[in-house]
C-alpha cells in the first residue's frame, strides 16, 4: 500500500527567486541582457495620468499626450508644463511632427472608430486627415522621408486580427494596406533609410520586420516576426541611428532593445519595477541629436502618479522627418 508522506519533501515544493518575484518578472531567457536603469526626470502629475506619443520639436520642446484627457501638453527646456491642443473624444495615443512643424495625433476614440487630426503648433486649425468614418482605430505613426505617414490600427483581438499597419502618401488622398490581419498593431517606426518598418502587434505580442519595395510593397520574403514577447504587451517604439530599435513594455516597466535584424540586445529599466511601480510604461522618445531617451510611463498600484525617465540608449536616434 502506498504511504503518502505527511507535507512533501523539499524536492516536492514550487518555489520563486528573487528574479521571479513580483507583478512583472523578466523572462529568465531575458535575465542576462546588458541593462540601464533610467532616472526620473519630470513628475506630470500625482494621478497616474495615462500617457502617451512623446516627441520633440525644433525648439527643445518635448510634446506629449494625456490619452483620456484628451490632451496635447508640452514641457519646455525650462521644465514648464502647459496644455497645446484638447479633444476628449479624439483620445489621442500618438503623435507625430512634419516638417512644417504641424502636429499630427492618432486617436483611438472610441475603440470602435478613431481618427487622425492634424493641428497647427499653437493648437489651432485642427483638420481631419483620416476620419472615423473610415473605420480604423489609429494608435500611433510615423513620417517617412517625403511627408507621407505610416499608421497602426489597434482593431482586432488575438483570436481576431482585423488591425494592421496602413500608409497615407503625402497628398492624403489614399489609405493604403501594408501590414494587415494584425491582432491590435501599435507602435510603429522607420529604419534610418526608410527602407524597413517595423511594427507592434499588442495583442499577439510579436515584432514584425519588413522590408520595402516602396512606401506600401514589401519586397519579396520581405516581412518576418523576428521576435516573440513573453508577457504583457509590446507597445510604442522608437529607432535610432544604427537601425537598432527600442520596444516600450506595456505592464513590465522598461523598454527592449533590438539590433536591425531583430535579436534582442539590451534593454533599460524603470526603477522600482521589481516592486511593482511604473510598469504601465508606453512610450519613448529620442532628444534629437543625442542617445538619450525620455520614457513615459505610469505607477497605477504604487501611487506615484505619472513620470517621465530619461536614459541612455546605444545610439543617437534616427533623424526624423520633423528635423530633416
Amino acid at each position: 500500500m502506498l504511504k503518502i508522506a505527511p507535507e512533501p519533501s523539499a524536492d516536492a515544493r514550487l518555489f520563486r527567486t528573487e528574479a521571479t518575484r513580483g507583478l512583472a518578472p523578466i523572462p529568465v531567457w531575458e535575465q542576462g541582457l546588458p541593462s540601464a536603469t533610467a532616472e526620473p526626470w519630470f513628475q506630470v502629475s500625482e494621478d497616474a495620468m495615462p500617457l502617451e506619443g512623446p516627441a520633440f520639436d525644433r525648439h527643445g520642446n518635448l510634446l506629449f499626450l494625456d490619452i483620456y484627457g484628451g490632451r496635447v501638453l508640452r514641457l519646455s527646456p525650462q521644465r514648464a508644463l502647459s496644455t497645446v491642443y484638447t479633444d476628449a473624444t479624439l483620445r489621442p495615443t500618438g503623435l507625430a511632427l512634419h516638417r512644417d512643424g504641424r502636429i499630427f495625433l492618432a486617436g483611438v476614440g472610441d475603440f470602435q472608430a478613431g481618427r487622425i487630426v492634424a493641428i497647427d503648433p499653437d493648437g489651432r486649425d485642427a483638420r481631419t486627415i483620416v476620419p472615423a468614418m473610415a473605420g480604423h482605430v489609429p494608435d500611433d505613426l510615423v513620417f517617412d522621408r517625403h511627408g507621407g505617414f505610416y499608421f497602426t490600427d489597434f482593431r482586432g483581438t488575438a483570436t481576431c486580427p482585423t488591425g494592421g499597419v496602413y500608409y497615407v502618401p503625402p497628398d492624403q488622398q489614399t489609405i493604403q494596406p501594408v501590414l494587415p490581419h494584425m491582432s491590435a498593431a501599435n507602435g510603429v517606426a522607420l529604419s534610418p533609410d526608410g527602407k524597413v518598418l517595423w511594427a507592434t502587434e499588442f495583442g499577439a505580442g510579436r515584432l514584425h520586420r519588413a522590408d520595402l519595395v516602396d512606401a506600401a510593397r514589401l519586397a519579396p520574403f520581405g516581412s518576418t516576426v523576428p521576435y516573440h514577447f513573453t508577457g504583457c504587451a509590446p507597445d510604442s517604439m522608437r529607432a535610432d541611428a544604427e537601425g537598432n530599435v527600442y520596444v516600450a513594455m506595456f505592464y513590465q516597466g522598461r523598454v527592449l532593445a533590438f539590433d536591425p535584424h531583430g535579436i534582442l540586445i539590451g534593454q533599460i529599466l524603470l526603477p522600482g519595477r521589481e516592486h511593482g511601480h511604473f510598469l504601465k510604461c508606453t512610450s519613448l522618445a529620442f532628444v534629437p541629436g543625442s542617445p538619450d531617451v525620455v520614457i513615459v510611463s505610469r505607477d497605477v498600484p504604487g501611487g506615484q502618479g505619472a513620470m517621465i525617465f530619461r536614459a541612455r540608449a546605444l545610439a543617437p536616434g534616427a533623424t526624423l522627418f520633423s528635423h530633416q
